[in-house]
C-alpha cells in the first residue's frame, strides 16, 4: 500500500461518517443517506451499510456509481470520494467480511445491506475557517486578490488510488 492510499485511509477512518449519494440514472435506487464506515481496507475499497430498501434488491442496479461527502465538526480538513459502488449480497461475501471485520458482527441483514465503494478519485480539502490568520496575512490575502483578482485561493488536492500522481 503507498502512502497516498495510506493518508486516505487514515482521514477516512478519523472523519468515520459521510453522507452517500447514489449517482445513478435508475428510476429505481438507493436513497442519499448518512452513513457510518465500518471498514477501508488495502484495496482501496469503502465499506458501510445502509438502511435495506423495501423494494427487493434484484430490482436495483449492481454496481452504481457513487459519491461519498465527508466532514466532521472540529476537524479542519474534509473529503469528497468518488467511486463505483457494489451491493454485497452474496451469502457467502457477506460471512467472510462480517467474520473478518469486527464492526460488522452486529449485522442485521432483515434491516441492512452492505455497501462497498472502489475510490476512484478523492479531492481532499483543507477547512480554511480552522486556520488562524494574522492581520498581517489577512492584509497580503487582500491584496492579492486585488492584484490578482482571477487566481484561485481555495481547491481540493485531488487523489486517484490506484495511480501515483497527485495533481
Amino acid at each position: 500500500m503507498d502512502s497516498q492510499q495510506i493518508f486516505l485511509r487514515e482521514r477516512i477512518k478519523n472523519l468515520g461518517s459521510a453522507i452517500f449519494f447514489n449517482l445513478s440514472e435508475a428510476v429505481l435506487k438507493l436513497q442519499t443517506s448518512i452513513v457510518r464506515i465500518v471498514h477501508v481496507d488495502e484495496y482501496g475499497y469503502i465499506w458501510f451499510f445502509v438502511q435495506k430498501p423495501q423494494q427487493q434488491l434484484n430490482e436495483f442496479e449492481k454496481e452504481f456509481p457513487v459519491q461519498l461527502d465527508f466532514f466532521r465538526k472540529g476537524l479542519d480538513y474534509s473529503l469528497q470520494v468518488i467511486g463505483k459502488g457494489c451491493i454485497v449480497n452474496d451469502p457467502e461475501d457477506l460471512m467472510v467480511v462480517t467474520s473478518n471485520i469486527d464492526e460488522t458482527r452486529h449485522f442485521n441483514p432483515e434491516k441492512m445491506i452492505l455497501i462497498k465503494v472502489k475510490m476512484t478519485r478523492a479531492d481532499y480539502f483543507e477547512n480554511i475557517s480552522g486556520h488562524k490568520t494574522s492581520w498581517f496575512q489577512n492584509a497580503l490575502s487582500l491584496l492579492q486578490s486585488w492584484i490578482f483578482p482571477h487566481a484561485p485561493t481555495y481547491g481540493p488536492t485531488t487523489y486517484y488510488p490506484g495511480m501515483t500522481e497527485v495533481s
